[in-house]
């Protein structure tokens, strides 16, 4: 075995009993097997088994356990690969015993039926009621300075003075700062991907610490911690009624996946050694009028160089993906998926992997990543949408068209028509397009952009970007560090945009996760967002409640949420200069009411007459 990480794998997944006919010691050439142990009780009865060892394509399976049926065995074009597609109708948990006759070499193996912690209908996914909060496990903290390096690893880098390497940040970090996020006041965590990029650093200055080019589907980056450890994590997040996302990659690999070194069959990538890279145009995916070559170009390319592009028309393929996503489901318990470059692959095989996994969890979510900037592109991806002609049974997709109009309105007053936070009413005035506009992920930034803050400080214009955020009819995401005055650009680097949580590695000078760490500046934005987000917990207006906005005037917003004789009105001035808002005018919503409280102070605020609104003032009232 030419790596330890495979050996645990092994022993774990199949309990190696290597006995041949007679009790005779054969020699066992499995080095693997994917997954590395299974369910009993699920509603779709079939699992693929990948085996894989040298010379294992010729072998032949049978086995006697109550219940389980061998249906087909399938040889790929790689000698060291085969798949045994096993029906598990009628199988109990317990440890089927596979027994192999390769060319005469017999041998058997244990592999492990386990039993369901839950029905898949118990699971419940993240929802419009949560806040999800976005963050990078390796920039986030340090809670195990041990696993910073890991013999045997093709990286051995981890320097912060890099921003595109390795820095040290783990599972063991988040999991030392659970109360921070209790303090926040956010309910959901999404992690950038886990699992083991095993790929080297180019030239010493870059490296997959984002975890987008997986090298293993079912193992956690040793550098971030083990399987065990992201169990507990997620176990002790909902202890604390926080739920937990998981990011995944179905779209590629990384180059250091060992399905790139031993290719399992001729079309199990799509142009097998760098071809073609995509062009990133996502629009041919659903254009009516797509060219092939248009359609192919988005799909079939790789998405770098490092990160061959998985064939997903390949059905072996996304079987094995689809295995892997309701393992990590079983076996970990997370609350959610983020689908990483969600229309690059395939439409047909994405939208059979979410029908799949509606079927056996029908409460959970998964948000696609859409990134596009017009409602229609991305609410043609959503479950039932009319614009399709193929539901995609995704039930949450990104609102990159919010992002986009909002990253352009900071910078803007607004004026009669276009600018500003016109360009915010323009595109919720869409939301018809939406099956579920309350399943549609918005947000003002992530890993992949500008901060919001980009290089400057401007809390007005982030307090009026949060309000609306966290009070219109979405499930909103924020990214780590806004809420202390994070900012970066990506010009030079996306790692300026990923730069390191202060306080949460080992020699920091501050620690921003308390407040004696924080400036007054921070302290004041941080309790600004604490006070809106733990308002926001639990609050029925917000969640269900029917939403009403208004188009500008004399440079202010409104929109409204109302529910059972409850109203909330999110007040924004879009201009540089104070503005009047007119009670009058917003009558339909407020009625009678003559007081109102402010959210954020607790301070009345009558309504009897009109208010005098600051420059770029952001005001949330209920009553």
């Amino acid at each position: 075995m030419k790596a330890k990480h495979l050996i645990a794998i092994v022993l774990l997944a199949t309990s190696l009993a290597g006995m041949a006919k007679g009790g005779k010691p054969s020699a066992n050439p499995v080095k693997r097997i994917d997954p590395t142990y299974w369910y009993a009780g699920m509603k779709n009865p079939s699992l693929q088994l990948m085996v894989y060892g040298p010379g294992i394509k010729t072998a032949d399976v049978t086995t006697d356990y109550p219940g389980v049926k061998i249906d087909s065995i399938v040889r790929l074009d790689s000698p060291n690969y085969l798949l045994v597609y096993l029906d598990l109708g009628g199988a109990r948990a317990g440890y089927v015993t596979l027994n192999f006759n390769n060319r005469g070499r017999k041998f058997s193996m244990k592999y492990q039926l386990r039993e369901r912690d839950m029905p898949g209908s118990e699971r419940m996914g993240f929802t419009n009621a949560d806040v999800l909060y976005m963050l990078m496990p390796d920039r986030f903290a340090n809670g195990n300075p041990a696993n910073d390096v890991v013999k045997g690893m093709n990286d051995q880098l981890c320097n912060r003075n890099e921003p595109s390497l390795r820095h040290g940040g783990d599972l063991a970090g988040i999991m030392q700062h659970l109360d921070y996020f209790d303090n926040l006041g956010v309910t959901a965590l999404w992690l950038t991907p886990v699992l083991e990029n095993n790929s080297p650093a180019e030239n010493a200055k870059h490296s997959t610490y984002h975890g987008y080019a997986t090298t293993d589907y079912y193992r956690v980056d040793p550098r971030l911690g083990t399987n065990e450890e992201y169990k507990t994590l997620v176990e002790s997040c909902h202890k604390r009624g926080l739920k937990v996302v998981m990011d995944m990659i179905f779209n590629h690999c990384g180059e250091q996946h060992p399905w790139n070194k031993d290719v399992p069959s001729a079309n199990w990538f799509n142009n097998p050694g760098y071809g073609l890279q995509t062009s990133y145009k996502l629009t041919p995916v659903t254009d009516p009028y797509a060219s092939k070559i248009d359609l192919s170009e988005t799909v079939d390319g790789w998405f770098v160089s490092s990160m061959p592009d998985l064939n997903q028309r390949n059905p072996h393929v996304m079987k094995y993906l689809i295995q892997n996503s309701q393992w990590w489901i079983e076996t970990v318990g997370i609350d959610g998926i983020r689908m990483d470059t969600y229309p690059y692959a395939d439409r047909e095989a994405m939208a059979q992997w979410m029908e799949t996994l509606e079927k056996e969890y029908p409460n959970f979510n998964t948000v696609g990543e859409t990134w596009v900037t017009e409602p229609a592109y991305t609410a043609a991806w959503q479950r039932g949408s009319r614009l399709s002609n193929r539901n995609s049974h995704l039930k949450s997709v990104m609102d990159f068209a919010t992002f986009d109009r909002l990253s352009q309105a900071k910078n803007e007053d607004t004026d009669l028509w276009w600018k500003g936070l016109n360009r915010i009413y323009n595109v919720l005035c869409y939301d018809y397009l939406y099956t579920d506009p309350s399943s549609v992920m918005a947000f003002i930034e992530n890993h992949d952009t500008d901060r919001f803050l980009e290089n400057g400080s401007d809390t007005a214009a982030l307090k009026q970007a949060y309000a609306l955020l966290l009070t219109m009819n979405r499930t909103p995401q924020l990214y780590y560090g806004t809420e202390i005055l994070m900012n970066g650009t990506k010009e030079i680097t996306d790692g300026n945009v990923r730069r390191d949580f202060p306080g949460g590695f080992p020699g920091d000078g501050v620690d921003k996760f308390t407040r004696k760490g924080r400036t007054p500046a921070e302290n004041t934005f941080f309790d600004w967002t604490s006070k809106l987000l733990h308002w926001r917990q639990n609050n029925q207006t917000i969640i269900r409640g029917k939403q009403i906005h208004f188009i500008p005037h004399n440079g202010i917003y409104v929109l409204a949420r109302q529910l059972d004789g409850r109203t909330v009105l999110t007040i924004l001035n879009g201009k540089r200069s104070s503005a009047v808002f007119s009670v009058q005018r917003y009558a339909e919503v407020i009625g009678h009411h003559t007081i109102a409280r402010n959210v954020i102070t607790g301070d009345s605020v009558s309504l009897a007459d009109n208010l005098t609104l600051a420059p770029r003032a952001a005001l949330i009232l209920e009553f």
